[in-house]
């Protein structure tokens, strides 16, 4: 029987930053050598796998893409190359692969098959947002996006602040970035005026903004800048 590849799990920058400048050598220096990748957009990985400086030219590398539109059913052909022995690299848009990214499904698959999946060392918004926060790194939960209309959103953070409560456990959440602020709007009129929030905003970036208030104290002073520009919230009653 063949030995099959391995998939290595490649975080890449949270954002328009060279890779160089935010990836440990070791991680670097893992993917120049592979040919074979699975990838969320083909045009923004290769201008990351430009910035690593792969051994094999770019047009020669092989790309197939795996996003929110790929159907279930096509999932076992991208494992292809890793059941014939190649090794093959996993990327997200931004940030740490298979969180709150559709690579999480070809990692389940690898795994049904019992191929060797390797998560390399980079950027993750969500555990930098959490570490700078102040809020309860010992118990947290990540809720990925929440609904986008205001009754249901509304609903959603009210039940969130109530586990939080009950739980003493930090909430993360996040949201399409041209509905930040109006994402802000709604845990204002919905938390408690003691509830704590975390606005952490373009983390990595030079614009890194991390700011934890009540919700008593965000009502009194200026809204964040935050509309379009990458965001994580947090929350802890």
């Amino acid at each position: 029987m063949s030995k099959t590849g391995t998939l290595y799990l490649i975080p890449v920058p949270l954002g328009p930053t060279p890779p160089l400048s935010s990836l440990p050598a070791h991680v670097v220096e893992t993917v120049r050598p592979l040919k074979h990748f699975v990838v969320e957009q083909a045009k923004s990985a290769r201008a990351f796998l430009k910035g690593v400086a792969t051994e094999t030219p770019l047009q020669e590398l092989l790309l197939e893409e795996l996003n929110e539109h790929t159907k279930s059913d096509k999932i076992e052909n991208l494992l292809t190359p890793l059941l014939n022995g190649h090794d093959v690299g996993l990327l997200s848009e931004a940030g740490c692969p298979a969180i709150a990214d559709p690579g999480a499904d070809l990692v389940a698959a690898a795994q049904r098959r019992n191929i060797r999946i390797a998560p390399l060392i980079g950027p993750s918004s969500l555990l930098l947002a959490l570490m700078a926060s102040g809020l309860n790194g010992q118990r947290f939960a990540f809720h990925g996006y929440l609904p986008a209309k205001d009754i249901e959103r509304s609903k959603v953070l009210r039940d969130l602040e109530n586990e939080s409560r009950k739980r003493k456990q930090t909430q993360l959440f996040i949201e399409t970035p041209y509905r930040n602020l109006a994402m802000y709007n709604t845990i204002l009129q919905c938390c408690q005026p003691e509830t704590r929030l975390t606005v952490a905003t373009d983390l990595t970036l030079p614009g890194e903004s991390v700011l934890t208030r009540t919700i008593q104290q965000w009502k009194k002073q200026t809204p964040p800048e935050i509309e379009r520009r990458p965001t994580v919230f947090l929350i802890l009653a």
